[in-house]
């Protein structure tokens, strides 16, 4: 099992950029893929982004492609999430999760992931 731990959460105004942190503690980080999801108030959970292990593969839902980057850091056991020209369709709830293994376009998935962080708030106001 492996432990995680969103930060970087805020209230910012549209147009603006946040990163989000996820420090994960656990022997399997380095070779796992790794994803990014949010959900909303009375909406079902999203999917955002995702990375393979080695960082060399990403891949993103289509309203954040372009704006948003996931990126990793295996020495520090993390991974981020760069979010730039936020929108308030943005504001939500945003979770990092382990999957079990990279597979393509896949990582959508929700059954794909076998780890989840708290979450940490992400508010974009008008």
């Amino acid at each position: 099992q492996v432990q995680l731990v969103e930060s970087g959460g805020g209230l910012v105004q549209a147009g603006g950029s946040l990163r989000l942190s996820c420090a994960a503690s656990g022997r399997t980080f380095s070779s796992s893929a790794m994803g990014w999801f949010r959900q909303a108030p009375g909406k079902e959970r999203e999917f955002v982004a995702a990375i393979s292990w080695s960082g060399d593969s990403t891949y993103y839902t289509d309203s954040v492609k372009g704006r948003f980057t996931i990126s990793r850091d295996n020495a520090k056991n993390t991974v981020y999430l760069q979010m730039n020209s936020l929108k308030p369709g943005d504001t939500a709830v945003y979770y990092c999760a382990v999957a079990k293994y990279y597979s393509g376009t896949y990582m959508h998935l929700p059954s794909m992931y076998a780890d989840w962080g708290q979450g940490t708030q992400v508010t974009v106001s008008s």
